[in-house]
């Protein structure tokens, strides 16, 4: 894929999605870094599906889903803001697991293999519709009906 690189705002909960105003601090994102990101950037998915689709991926890689390389070597308890405060790692990992498979529970059973694909391991849509033996082309559609169904789920509205 190529470079889209753009100027974002710096806040606190990362990259804004606006650029940044006169005197703050910003930072260069790739849109072209992920599936999502590239499929949001041409209008191919709207602002919460998107969202939505983000949600899960933080979640997939808080729970530690993927294979992992080494050994962790995180201290036990771990300052920060939102939902898991005051968690040690081994209680984020599991809140974020048991936030991943409702997540996935409620795109439903003919929907989570494409958001598995495309969200967790960034594979893109055609290589995804091969795998799963789909027609060409039709894996956008049924990713965002399952994008539609896990941003109900993280009651992402829009």
């Amino acid at each position: 894929m190529q470079r889209q690189l753009v100027e974002r705002e710096l806040t606190e909960a990362g990259p804004a999605r606006h650029a940044p105003g006169k005197g703050r601090r910003s930072v260069t994102v790739n849109l072209a870094e992920s599936v999502l990101g590239w499929l949001h950037a041409r209008g191919h998915l709207s602002d919460a599906q998107f969202a939505a689709g983000e949600c899960l991926r933080r979640d997939f890689e808080r729970a530690q889903l993927s294979q992992g390389v080494t050994m962790r070597w995180d201290p036990v308890r771990v300052t920060g803001g939102g939902a898991d405060r005051g968690l040690n790692a081994s209680e984020r990992q599991v809140a974020a697991k048991l936030r991943f498979d409702g997540a996935v529970a409620a795109a439903g059973p003919g929907l989570s293999d494409i958001l598995w694909r495309v969200v967790c391991s960034s594979e893109t849509l055609p290589t995804a519709e091969r795998a799963l033996a789909w027609p060409a082309r039709s894996g956008k559609l049924v990713l965002r009906i399952a994008l539609d169904r896990v941003a109900g789920f993280y009651r992402i509205g829009g």
